[in-house]
């Protein structure tokens, strides 16, 4: 598929998406915090999404139709935190569908040609999904898979940084939350024994939401995301947050193992 995109409408839509997220600047400094850690986890996503598609050897145009999925894969995050205060979609809207209405609400897309449009629409669309639909073109789950991975990515980062940091103060819009009590689910330990993304329904705390985000190893598609995370040790800094267990232990062996 042939793809054509100038600098000059990506230059655009950075333009439009600063503006759009600063429409929504808080005079409460713990909502702006909020906002401001969302509008930097998407411009980190942007140049993880680069870093790994100049991996793979993408030409110009491809890495701008990337960087475009990335600036706007969480567009609907900012009036999902205004509207309900809470970044967790089960108890909001999903996220990725609120992001999608936006873009068609304020025609963002519609210079594009229709089927670079329907790829923007549907990688946005499928971005924060438990796994991937099976009826879709190539190149669309080519750009799924990319955001989803370079998405993954910062979000360890965010977390990791969170779990290590100095300060103790708690930050509820990362925590989803979720309450930090002792002990974790056996369902969540089931879904990553059978290689499974950890279902959202059997998160019950903190430290489940911490087995889930070791579990989306194996939604990883690309060699050069993989080199990230064990480069970063991602997976050794969350096994360091969570409570020994030897049926931890084995679930962790089991990650590594699959992630080498």
């Amino acid at each position: 598929m042939q793809i054509s995109i100038s600098k000059e409408r990506l230059t655009e839509l950075k333009d439009w998406f600063i503006k759009y997220v600063h429409t929504f600047k808080s005079k409460e400094p713990k909502i702006q915090h909020i906002l401001d850690l969302k509008e930097k986890h998407t411009m980190r996503v942007c140049n993880e999404i680069l870093n790994i598609g100049k991996q793979l050897s993408l030409n110009n145009n491809e890495l701008r139709l990337a960087e475009i999925i990335a600036l706007l894969h969480d567009v609907g995050r900012f009036e999902q935190y205004i509207r309900y205060r809470t970044f967790m979609d089960r108890n909001s809207e999903n996220h990725a569908e609120l992001s999608i209405q936006i873009l068609v609400e304020f025609s963002v897309l519609e210079s594009f040609e229709n089927n670079i449009k329907d790829i923007i629409l549907r990688a946005v669309r499928y971005h924060n999904r438990a796994s991937l639909p099976s009826i879709i073109s190539e190149t669309c789950l080519f750009y799924a898979k990319l955001i989803r991975d370079a998405d993954k990515l910062d979000i360890w980062k965010v977390v990791t940084d969170y779990y290590y940091r100095n300060d103790p103060k708690k930050n509820r819009a990362i925590e989803l939350d979720l309450p930090d009590t002792p002990g974790f689910s056996e369902e969540v330990l089931q879904d990553l024994i059978n290689k499974k993304i950890v279902d959202m329904k059997h998160i019950k705390n903190l430290n489940d939401f911490k087995l889930l985000q070791a579990g989306w190893v194996f939604d990883i598609n690309f060699q050069p995301t993989l080199d990230c995370i064990k480069k970063r040790h991602y997976l050794e800094m969350i096994r360091g947050v969570l409570p020994e267990s030897k049926k931890i232990d084995n679930i962790f062996d089991l990650i590594s193992r699959f992630a080498l």
